[in-house]
């Protein structure tokens, strides 16, 4: 199957199976009956799409419920490093974070259910990301944690002279302080 589990509850990384001949590839992004087959039921409503230098860090970010967001990441070009981190009370992850290289090379993509905090760093020149979403963008549940906690300790790999990461990215709380209204559903 192309899903592969990880020690996260309900976190997928997604392979889509690719057809290269001397032309390129094809490879279906996303296949609704696919999901289905593996019981991942999240209806996509929303496609988002950002371009980024080397050395960004967006994130990490979120929305509390009821407008929380579970996303499908992949990189259209270029290479990240994808993170997540499992906001949900009661998971035995909670609290923990998970990373992992996306780029248009290997054709990973990241299945985030809701109650994570997401963010990635650019590892390449530059790098274009997709990400579908299974509910629509609210200002008001906006949530965040800052990209350089201590107690998540995240090795974005980058060196911290090169990172480039917004003011409004900056000013977010500690994972200790930060908004989160997740409980951990089996």
């Amino acid at each position: 199957m192309p899903f592969t589990k990880t020690e996260f509850p309900g976190l997928f990384i997604f392979e889509p199976l690719a057809f290269e001949d001397e032309r390129g590839f094809f490879f279906e992004s996303y296949n609704e009956k696919i999901f289905l087959q593996e019981k991942i039921q999240a209806k996509f409503i929303q496609d988002n799409q950002s371009h980024s230098k080397y050395g960004v860090i967006r994130g990490l970010h979120y929305q509390l419920n009821p407008d929380a967001q579970a996303k499908l990441v992949r990189t259209l070009q270029g290479k990240i490093l994808d993170v997540v981190v499992d906001l949900r009370k009661g998971s035995p992850q909670y609290g923990k974070s998970f990373g992992i290289e996306l780029s248009s090379d290997n054709k990973k993509q990241l299945l985030i259910p809701r109650g994570f905090a997401h963010g990635f760093s650019v590892l390449s020149a530059t790098a274009d990301i997709m990400y579908k979403c299974d509910n629509f963008y609210n200002k008001e549940s906006e949530g965040g944690i800052i990209f350089n906690d201590t107690i998540l300790a995240i090795d974005w790999k980058i060196p911290s002279h090169q990172t480039t990461v917004s003011t409004k990215d900056l000013l977010l709380p500690a994972f200790a302080d930060c908004k989160n209204n997740f409980e951990f559903e089996e």
